[in-house]
C-alpha cells in the first residue's frame, strides 16, 4: 500500500514538472469573480498565483468588482438599474464605480506585495460606450476596443503582474464601466494567452438543466468536464442566450451559458484553453494547471488528448502502465524487447505528454487481427477511454482491410460483449495463435467481424 502511494506521489511530481516546463513564459489571464474577494481562502489563491509567477508563468489578473460596486453605490444611495444584466452607469455613478473597482484592485495588489510579488494597476484599456440598445441608453457602460499590448509585454517580461480594474477610457479620457469577463476575454485574445481562467464561486459548469451534446464527457458529480471548441459551439446553439456587459461581472457573464460563450469565442480567436474552476476550493487552480485530470470545465481549441502509434521512448511508460494488470494476473507479462519487436502494432493514448492507455493490433494470415494488451489508467477508466482504444484499433484494422479481429481475455468478457464481440472457441483462432494458446490461463476467446461493422455504419462508442 505504501509503495502504491509513493508511486502515485511520484507520478504527480513528474506531471507537475512536465507542465512547469511546458508553460514557462506562457501568458495566463485569470479573471476572479467578485464574490471570491472576501472569501476566507482568497489569500491562499493569491499565494498560488504568486507561485505560478515564480515558476515563470506570465500572470495577468482581472478582478470582478460587482459586489464592491453594489456596496459603494448602496452606501451613497445611488441607484443604477440593470437592463438585461447590463448596469446603466449614469454620469453621477461613474466616480463611485471607479472608486469601487480600484479599491478591489488595490486590495489584490496589497496582498501580492505581502507575498513579495510585484504588481501594477494601470489604464491600459481603450474603450467606447455601448450606446443605445433596445431603446435603452447605457450611458457610461462600455466595451473594450483595444489594449496597450507593448507596455503589458514589457511588464510581464520583468516579472510584474498587471491588474486590470473593470474601467476603460476613451481617446479623450472619458471613463467607462466594463464587464471584467469581457475584459478578460479581450486581454486573452490580444495578448495571445495560452490559457484563460474564469475563477468562480461555484466551479465548473453543471450539465443539469442544459441541453448537452451527446458526445460530451460529464463527470460523476454532474460537471461538464471537457468541451472541444466544436462541442462548445453546439452547446451554445442548444442553449441560446445573450451576452451581458457592465461592472466586473455582468449578469449573463456569470451564468454558465455566458462563460461557455466567452470560452468558445476565446478559443476561436487563438486562446488554446479556457478553464472554469472553483476558486472557493483550496489549490484548485494548481490542480487544474499541473495535473492532466482537471476538476472544473475546460474548453479547448488544440487537441488535449490523442491516440497515436507507440514510439521507442514510450516503452518505459507503457511497461509501467501494464505492471499493475500483470500483478493482478489480468495481463500477460511483456518485456521491453517484446514491445520493441512489435512496436508498430502498439498504440498509446496520451494526455499532455503522459500515457494513460495502450493497446495493440497484431496481424495474422487470412485477414485476421488480434487485439491485445488493452490497459487504461484507473484515473481514466470512467471516461470511456477503454472503448475508444478498442475503436481506434478496430478503425486501424478496417484500414488494413482485415475481416475479423479476435482477443483473449480472462476477466473482461462481459465488457467486450457489450462492445459487440462474441464468444467463440480455440478452434476459431488462426493456426499461428492456436499453437501458442496457454491452457493454464484458460482465456476466453472472443471475436468481432469487421464486415459487420462496415454494414452497420461503423464501430459504435457510446
Amino acid at each position: 500500500m505504501e509503495r502504491t502511494r509513493l508511486k502515485e506521489q511520484a507520478e504527480v511530481i513528474r506531471q507537475a514538472f512536465g507542465y512547469i516546463n511546458r508553460f514557462k513564459n506562457e501568458t495566463f489571464v485569470i479573471k476572479i469573480d467578485s464574490a471570491l474577494i472576501g472569501h476566507d481562502l482568497f489569500p491562499v489563491l493569491i499565494k498560488d498565483l504568486v507561485l505560478l509567477r515564480r515558476m515563470g508563468i506570465r500572470i495577468i489578473l482581472v478582478p470582478g468588482a460587482r459586489t464592491r460596486i453594489n456596496e459603494v453605490l448602496s452606501s451613497y444611495h445611488i441607484d443604477c438599474p440593470s437592463v438585461n444584466g447590463i448596469r446603466v452607469s449614469h454620469h453621477e455613478a461613474i466616480p463611485f464605480i471607479k472608486m469601487a473597482a480600484f479599491d478591489v484592485s488595490n486590495r489584490i495588489m496589497t496582498m501580492l506585495a505581502e507575498n513579495e510579488a510585484g504588481a501594477i494597476i494601470g489604464n491600459w484599456v481603450k474603450a467606447r460606450g455601448i450606446g443605445v440598445r433596445g431603446g435603452v441608453d447605457f450611458q457610461n457602460s462600455g466595451v473594450v476596443e483595444n489594449l496597450q499590448t507593448g507596455i503589458l509585454n514589457k511588464m510581464l517580461d520583468e516579472g510584474i503582474i498587471p491588474i486590470f480594474p473593470n474601467i476603460g477610457w476613451s481617446a479623450k479620457g472619458k471613463p467607462y464601466n466594463l464587464s471584467s469577463s469581457d475584459l478578460a476575454f479581450t486581454i486573452s485574445v490580444q495578448m495571445k494567452a495560452a490559457k484563460l481562467f474564469f475563477v468562480t464561486e461555484t466551479g465548473g459548469i453543471k450539465a443539469e438543466g442544459f441541453n448537452v451534446p451527446g458526445d460530451v464527457y460529464i463527470a460523476d458529480d454532474g460537471t461538464i468536464s471537457l468541451l472541444t471548441m466544436a462541442q462548445a459551439g453546439q452547446f451554445l446553439d442548444l442553449n441560446p442566450a445573450e451576452d451581458g456587459y457592465g461592472d466586473g461581472d455582468s449578469a449573463d457573464a456569470r451564468t454558465s451559458i455566458g462563460l461557455i460563450s466567452y470560452a468558445y469565442r476565446a478559443c476561436k480567436n487563438g486562446v488554446r484553453r479556457v478553464h472554469i474552476i472553483d476558486g472557493a476550493t483550496e489549490g484548485m487552480i494548481l490542480q487544474e494547471i499541473f495535473s492532466n485530470r482537471g476538476f472544473g470545465t475546460m474548453v479547448y481549441s488544440n487537441r488535449l488528448e490523442d491516440f497515436r502509434p507507440m514510439t521507442a521512448k514510450d516503452i518505459p511508460g507503457v511497461l509501467s502502465l501494464m505492471q499493475p494488470k500483470v500483478d493482478e494476473g489480468a495481463l500477460v507479462p511483456r518485456s521491453a524487447e517484446d514491445l520493441t519487436e512489435k512496436m508498430d502494432d502498439y498504440a498509446v493514448y496520451e494526455v499532455d505528454g503522459t500515457i494513460h492507455a495502450c493497446g495493440a493490433l497484431h496481424t495474422f494470415p487470412d485477414r485476421q487481427g488480434e487485439i491485445a494488451a488493452i490497459v487504461v489508467d484507473e484515473t481514466y477508466a470512467s471516461r470511456g477511454v477503454g472503448k475508444r482504444v478498442i475503436s481506434y484499433l478496430i478503425e486501424k484494422a478496417t484500414k488494413m482491410k482485415l475481416n475479423t479481429v479476435f482477443l483473449l481475455t480472462t476477466q473482461t468478457s462481459d465488457w467486450f460483449q457489450q462492445l459487440g464481440f462474441i464468444r467463440c472457441g480455440i478452434e476459431d483462432l488462426p493456426e499461428g495463435k492456436r499453437g501458442k494458446y496457454n491452457n493454464e490461463r484458460n482465456s476466453i476467446v472472443m471475436k468481432y467481424r469487421i464486415s459487420d461493422q462496415r454494414t452497420s455504419g461503423g464501430f459504435q462508442v457510446e
